[in-house]
């Protein structure tokens, strides 16, 4: 048995891949935010471009996608912008020339006597400036000040004293979201700024705070301003005293839950992790800050603050604590841990919130352990980073439906981006979970991959011809999908196979992942260490046990359903061999049956494999005929000569396994799979057996057949070579059926070859000469030697006899010929007797 596991794993093994083999490594490491972002934080001039980059959103902004300018340019926009004080007129030239300066991205620097010229600007009461440019002049404070190794505190002050008068002045106050957005992020950063007084600093944050309490309907009307108004709150809470700070958390964590205020999304949400990891790391010696952080967010169960929003900030505090040994920053810990339970145990689960979950646990390096933590991944990953269960409803109700773009949406989302280390954090607490919610997130994986099998079959049936783009996007998420399900199948394999589990349940988890590997085996693309490991460990637990073997046996499609009757188009088709997520099911099984053929009864085989076998013997694809003759070569030559059953049920399928093989060679049926079977017959059948009698006879009716096609004997051709692998087969068949059978062998072969023409019935004589002459078999050799010398003769009568009828001027030089030729072979020969 072992054996014939080691050739299935060396079957799988040598499978190509075409895009080389992969790390195991890489899918639960894959990760956009991983740790080590934190590490480029230093190097981040803007808090907003870092939140961004990781929550996956793509700038849309000036600051970053931006077409570089040349130093010429920006030198004539900073003229055009100081000309326009001169002629005390801001026309549209001049806001282009503005537009020019923002074009050079976060490549701008601002120096200090650019920001005169803008506070001139700005404060100049002849100027009328149109409403776009004021977020524009904003923008170009908040460079100068965030690039600024040491900002003026004299421009400081102006800068902020023309700030508070725009926001009082009733003409500005009714611009833009934009402005007030701007205007947020350099209130925000204004009281960043080290150097600045605390009266100036309390007077930046009381506005920061009314306007952010007041104005957060105007802020938060656009998601592409939701990342500047967040890196204005991480400024102004790294700064700010307990009162502000207090103020700002509520603004931060209750504006999701507003009328009016934004829509919570998983953007947003990884958005809020980092911008907590960032400030509560600023906030390092502060113990007061992270006092109140704990007790406000993490301990206080306010109903006005976002769930989603909560879970992101306990995540970011965990981030946090990760970088330092802080005492504050462990208790912290605790309490973020205990939060994150509490919300994964009572609040109701909309997406959101369960991808929020997911990445948070994924994001925050060690976790902790919980069971409602792995019941909330495993809804997750279920229904969310995999949802293909509600993409195939869709698309089955919808039939008219040319495409799904969530699919594609789906595809480029954070949170399908990063499904490698959600598997991994998903692995790791189950492997901590109790046997009861174990069981339970068992059951779910298995029956989403009996799911994923069905409705994706039915979806490709559909799609097939009419948007194959659609399924290559459903097969990408499937793929993913069955990467997830064999690391959690090894992780399970881990925890069930051992000593001290019950035998039964390590043969029922056996079977079960045997069965969810066969129904996603169309999805694996590449070759998986981790997956030819469960493979090792699940099939060496099955394959000496016979009920696990039936269990699994009889749970492969009936043929019925195999070959089920399609109506498309108005017609009637039978679909089984082009259905190719079906093919990849059943090649499955025929490669894993064979390791366990030795406790399969005869009665099993009979009504489940035997009907299958013979009917994907017939597939067009080679490695699923191939796999078909395995498997029954590993029934004939598994069991003990004393069943009488199964020795009778061997010999009734040969009958119908000699029918199939000839009528598809030479087309569709491996030479080499045919080969191994009549050897294998021949060998562990009783001899004298009435079916090896027909599987000769079928075997030299075909090759007399074939040799009767061939027009030529010189030139290789598939004709020829078709005929010349059954006559070798013949051959090889002298030395391997029994006595009683090897006469009739004899006879029946010699007729045939007399029948060939003489290039045929030399090439024939000359494979006998060498097989006789190297034969050790005392018992058949004399009788060979003897057939093989009246073969010889009666060919060579055969020839005269040709040559008789043909022209006489050349018969007796031909005829001499060809004889002296057959001496010195046979002379040879006996030679080497």
């Amino acid at each position: 048995m072992r054996c014939r596991l080691r050739y299935f794993l060396a079957d799988d093994e040598k499978r190509k891949d075409p895009f080389g083999t992969i790390p195991s490594e890489q899918f639960l490491l894959k990760s956009v935010g991983g740790l080590s972002t934190m590490a480029k934080q230093s190097q981040t001039f803007f808090l907003e471009e870092w939140l961004k980059a990781n929550s996956g959103i793509i700038s849309n902004t000036n600051s970053t996608n931006s077409t570089p300018q040349s130093a010429r340019s920006i030198i004539q926009a900073w003229t055009d912008l100081r000309e326009s004080l001169q002629q005390k007129s801001f026309t549209q030239h001049h806001h282009q020339s503005l537009q020019t300066l923002l074009n050079s991205g976060i490549a701008l620097y601002v120096a200090d006597p650019q920001v005169k010229l803008i506070l001139s600007i700005l404060s100049a009461p002849y100027l009328s400036l149109p409403s776009e440019s004021y977020p524009l002049f904003l923008r170009l404070l908040y460079i100068w000040v965030r690039k600024s190794s040491k900002p003026s505190p004299v421009l400081i002050n102006s800068s902020i004293n023309t700030l508070f008068q725009l926001f009082s002045s009733q003409s500005v106050t009714n611009k833009s979201s934009l402005f007030f957005t701007e205007g947020l992020l350099l209130l925000g950063a204004f009281s960043f700024v080290p150097s600045i007084s605390e009266d100036t600093r309390t007077q930046c944050l009381d506005l920061f705070c009314k306007i952010l309490e007041e104005e957060y309907k105007l802020v938060s009307l656009f998601d592409d301003l939701v990342p500047s108004v967040l890196a204005g709150i991480g400024y102004a809470l790294s700064s700010c005293g307990s009162i502000h700070f207090i103020r700002i958390l509520d603004s931060l964590f209750g504006i999701w839950n507003k009328e009016g205020g934004p829509c919570g999304s998983v953007p947003h949400g990884l958005m809020v992790l980092h911008l907590v990891e960032w400030v509560l790391y600023n906030c390092i010696q502060s113990h007061e800050k992270i006092s109140i952080f704990s007790r406000e967010i993490l301990e206080a169960h306010k109903t006005e603050y976002a769930s989603f929003s909560v879970v992101m900030g306990a995540a970011g505090a965990l981030r946090a604590s990760n970088r330092s040994i802080s005492s504050g920053l462990m208790q912290l810990r605790n309490s973020a841990e205990k939060r994150l339970e509490f919300i994964a145990n009572n609040e109701p689960k909309d997406s959101v919130l369960l991808q929020c979950i997911s990445l948070a646990l994924a994001r925050s390096g060690d976790v902790f352990t919980r069971d409602s933590l792995l019941l909330c991944l495993t809804s997750a990953i279920l229904t969310e980073i995999f949802p293909l269960k509600r993409f195939y409803a869709k698309i089955l109700v919808n039939s008219s439906n040319k495409g799904i773009h969530e699919v594609k949406e789906h595809l480029n989302s954070v949170i399908f981006k990063e499904a490698g280390v959600i598997t991994g954090v998903f692995c790791k607490q189950y492997a901590q979970a109790n046997e009861g919610s174990k069981s339970k997130v068992e059951n779910l994986i298995w029956d989403f991959c009996q799911d994923v099998y069905m409705s994706h079959r039915q979806v490709a049936l559909m799609l097939q011809g009419k948007d194959d783009q659609l399924i290559q996007d459903l097969e990408k998420i499937a793929e993913s999908a069955f990467l997830m399900v064999v690391f959690f199948a090894l992780a399970v394999t881990k925890q069930k196979l051992v000593p001290n589990v019950h035998k039964e349940i390590q043969l029922d988890i056996s079977v079960k992942i045997l069965v969810s590997f066969s129904c996603l085996e169309f999805f694996r693309r590449m070759r998986l260490s981790e997956y030819m490991d469960t493979i090792r460990a699940v099939a060496g637990s099955v394959q000496e046990d016979e009920t696990a073997c039936v269990s699994f046996v009889e749970s492969i499609p009936s043929y019925g359903d195999l070959t089920k009757v399609h109506v498309s188009s108005n017609k009637m088709e039978f679909t089984w061999c082009k259905d190719e997520m079906q093919t990849s099911r059943i090649l499955f099984y025929l490669r894993v049956i064979p390791t366990c053929a030795e406790y399969i009864p005869a009665s099993v085989f009979r009504k489940t494999v035997a009907p299958i076998l013979f009917l994907y013997m017939g597939h067009p694809n080679g490695k699923v005929t191939r796999a078909s003759h395995s498997t029954f070569v590993a029934f004939i030559s598994s069991g003990k000569d004393f069943d009488d059953e199964r020795v009778s049920l061997k010999e009734q399928l040969v009958y119908y396994y000699m029918q199939r093989s000839l009528e598809g060679y030479p087309g569709v049926t491996p030479f080499e799979g045919m080969a191994s079977g009549v050897a294998a017959l021949v060998r562990y059948l009783p001899a004298g057996s009435p079916c090896i009698f027909y599987c000769v006879n079928c075997l030299v009716e075909k090759a007399s057949n074939l040799c009767s096609q061939v027009d030529s004997w010189n030139d290789l051709h598939d004709e020829l070579e078709a005929c010349k692998k059954l006559l070798d087969l013949l051959l090889r068949l002298l030395s391997l059926v029994d006595i009683q059978v090897l006469p009739s062998l004899m006879k029946l072969l010699a007729q045939v070859v007399v029948e060939l023409p003489e290039d045929g019935q030399n090439m024939v004589l000359n494979d006998l000469y060498a097989q006789v002459a190297d034969s050790d078999d005392v018992t058949r050799k004399p009788a060979l030697v003897s057939w093989v010398q009246s073969l010889s003769y009666l060919s060579s009568q055969a020839k005269i006899s040709q040559g008789s009828r043909g022209d006489r001027k050349h018969e007796k030089s031909g005829v001499i010929i060809w004889n002296k030729g057959r001496l010195f072979g046979l002379n040879r020969i006996f030679a080497r007797m």
